[in-house]
């Protein structure tokens, strides 16, 4: 498409505490004489602990005068990995041409030390200005015991991370301006949790949405495992193209909501699906990592995998909705003792619909001994169609893992933990197959954009979708998810679940629900039982839908 010049931006960059003086134009030789570089011939006292304040004042001057002067490799020799400093900071004042860098330090907050950089963006005779804040932090050598300024990507700019670069590209795909079912308008501004999928959508489908790409500085994400790296993100236009509309499945509405609702959970993420159709309304992760949970998380999903293995129960001919399913206080599986949750009467005389309600873990265990092993597996993929690899929903996603178990794992898998690994995607689309009886993969792009051939599976007999609506109308009304579902009208069914993990203090909190025609499903990490945190999630999500 046109000439690109690649950036690697360096971690590192960083501020110092004067006041509020800024560097860029002056003598670099003066500052930067007394902190390790070519100073006097005396032998420097050996020091230990945290960097004292003068140390500090004195590094991130030094750092900064010889970074606002384009001298890459002697400011590296400031930091604590010398090597991939330079090579950041030298791509980030040649190959990025990022000039007239000007650093204005705030007050230092012991060793770290905030700061604001304004500089130029050029390319060719168009230049644009660049502002933005970062912080960095001096510790003291492990080795040299020099103070020195602790070398991360998001010192130089901070949406950086490790592995990243900032290129100025002529873009190959043009900018697309993604709109939901109704037309509205869906920016990364006003829906924070669409960023990284709006530059997904733009990188696979900008050249079939009428666009013409410009000339742009970005980040560009490099996957250091070797895998598909994520979309760059665009930070600035130099040259515009002509933007492209990209119509997706999303809602608006609903998308404004599950924004809202995980706002009130940290670590957590929620997607909504439209059963009858499989297309998606909503997804929002609130997540520091700006990581993707709701698509791409793999975990526990707890007693939400129930509703697939009360229909293998059904499907095999080992109980019904109405059958028995015992709730004893405990059951032990090849020297694996289960428990359920505390304050659980037991019930002997239970059937499945009962146990399915209460979450009684007990009853699912005890059927162990007579589920094949790959029961299970097979379930998941043929009826509900997870674990196979092969959706194509628009954009990267996880399509759950349900391995054929052994030894303990095959009671665990019937309660949603050992290998069992599921996505907020995966279980709304097992609520929305649970509830219709038919799989539809799900989508955020039509089909026909670009004429993908979505998953099949063979989806449920009438009877057993019948039946598992009735367990999670029963489950809303009056069992474990009564407390969240209270309230709302139509159709409705849910499923609650927790899922251990030893480094947590908490379980991870999961829930899945319908109502209508929308089904939704949530996890929070450490978030306690279904009821906790991911019940209100989807809850308000299946409430803004009318």
């Amino acid at each position: 498409m046109g000439r690109k010049v690649k950036i690697a931006v360096v971690s590192g960059v960083c501020a110092a505490m004067l006041g509020g003086a800024g560097y860029g134009m002056y003598n670099v030789a003066s500052a930067l004489g007394g902190v390790g570089g070519a100073g006097g011939s005396s032998a420097p006292e050996v020091k230990t602990g945290p960097p004292d304040r003068d140390e500090v004042a004195e590094t991130t001057k030094a750092f900064f005068a010889a970074w606002t002067q384009n001298q890459p490799a002697q400011a590296a020799t400031y930091t604590n990995f010398p090597e991939e400093a330079q090579q950041l900071l030298t791509a980030y004042g040649d190959d990025a041409h990022i000039t007239d860098v000007r650093i204005t330090p705030g007050k230092a907050e012991g060793t770290t030390v905030p700061f604001k950089v304004t500089a130029k963006v050029s390319y060719g005779e168009k230049s644009e200005p660049i502002g933005y804040t970062s912080k960095l932090t001096v510790v003291r050598g492990v080795t040299s015991h020099r103070p020195l300024v602790d070398w991360d990507p998001s010192v130089v700019y901070p949406r950086l991370e490790k592995g990243d670069t900032l290129t100025i590209e002529a873009a190959a795909t043009p900018q697309v301006e993604a709109v939901d079912r109704n037309g509205k308008v869906l920016t990364r501004e006003k829906y924070p949790s669409l960023g990284p999928i709006l530059d997904e959508l733009r990188q696979r489908y900008g050249d079939k949405a009428g666009g013409q790409g410009g000339v742009e500085l970005v980040i560009r994400h490099q996957d250091p495992t070797g895998g598909d790296a994520a979309a760059d993100t665009t930070l600035m236009t130099l040259v515009k193209g002509r933007t492209g509309k990209l119509r997706t499945t999303l809602s608006a509405t609903a998308q404004a909501a599950a924004e809202s609702a995980v706002g009130n959970y940290a670590n957590s993420s929620v997607v909504a699906i439209k059963p009858s159709t499989g297309e998606i309304l909503a997804v929002a992760n609130h997540r520091d990592d700006g990581f993707n949970a709701a698509f791409l998380g793999e975990l526990a999903p707890g007693s939400t995998m129930k509703i697939v293995s009360a229909a293998t129960l059904i499907d095999h001919g080992l109980t019904t909705a109405n059958g028995p399913a015992p709730c004893p206080p405990s059951a032990v599986w090849q020297s694996q003792t289960f428990t359920n949750l505390a304050h659980m009467t037991p019930n002997e005389h239970a059937t499945l619909s009962e146990s399915f309600a209460r979450s009684c873990n007990t009853a699912f265990v005890k059927f162990a001994k007579a589920v094949e092993p790959d029961w299970l597996t097979n379930e998941a993929a043929q009826r509900f169609g997870i674990g196979r690899d092969d959706w194509k929903i628009g954009v990267p996603s996880f399509d759950g893992r349900v391995p054929a178990p052994s030894g303990p794992d095959t009671a665990a898998g019937l309660i949603g933990q050992g290998q069992v690994q599921m996505s907020p995607l995966n279980m709304a689309s097992v609520t929305a197959t649970a509830m219709t009886g038919v799989f539809r993969q799900p989508v955020i792009v039509p089909l026909s954009l670009d004429g993908r051939t979505p998953a099949t599976a063979r989806g449920l007999s009438a009877a057993t979708s019948r039946q598992l609506r009735e367990m999670m109308n029963r489950t809303a009304r009056s069992g474990t998810a009564q407390g969240v579902m209270a309230g709302l009208t139509g159709v409705i069914g849910a499923k609650t679940g927790s899922a251990e993990v030893d480094s947590q203090t908490k379980s991870n909190s999961w829930f899945t629900g319908y109502r209508n025609d929308v089904a939704a499903a949530a996890v929070t990490e450490d978030g306690g039982h279904g009821i906790d945190a991911s019940g209100p999630i989807v809850a308000r999500v299946l409430r803004s839908m009318g």
